[in-house]
């Protein structure tokens, strides 16, 4: 379930908000290459460990999919783009007061952001065992020595 997070009245104008989107973290490192075997620091387009928000899901693939928002890893300006599920972690429901990230959710065509807290912990839930899933299943080779991969930092002693 969606709705807007606000009517914009005039052109330019900031929707009224809080709304209700669900934040994630960029793995700080993700495997790739033949067996992932290989690791790179991030993705493409977002630096190891930002934060973006997940504004829309893909449910025909399993989730798999994800359109979010975030600071871009060359040009550090908000920039929408889909991406890969495996590719995050930490999901959490929080409330979003920016005016960028409310005007960027309502550009998007995506209805806006989710009514209420539930519904965004609720799917934050999901998203975040969903994950730790598809990490498991890309990749279900073994891990190259060192590791530095999420699954790997996560478990290693501090």
């Amino acid at each position: 379930m969606r709705a807007g997070a606000g009517e914009a009245g005039e052109a330019g104008e900031v929707p009224a908000g809080p709304g209700w989107l669900i934040a994630a973290n960029v793995v700080r490192w993700r495997r790739y290459g033949e067996g992932g075997q290989q690791l790179r620091p991030g993705t493409k387009s977002y630096r190891g460990g930002s934060k973006v928000y997940v504004i829309e899901t893909h449910p025909g693939s399993g989730h798999e999919q994800l359109t979010t928002i975030g600071r871009g890893r060359h040009t550090g300006t908000y920039i929408t783009i889909g991406m890969a599920t495996r590719n995050l972690h930490t999901f959490r429901a929080v409330p979003v007061h920016s005016p960028t990230v409310l005007r960027l959710c309502e550009q998007a065509d995506v209805g806006g952001c989710w009514t209420d807290r539930q519904d965004a912990e609720e799917l934050a839930a999901r998203l975040g065992r969903l994950a730790v899933e598809y990490r498991t299943i890309h990749w279900a080779a073994a891990h190259p020595v060192p590791c530095r991969c999420h699954e790997c930092l996560t478990l290693s002693p501090a």
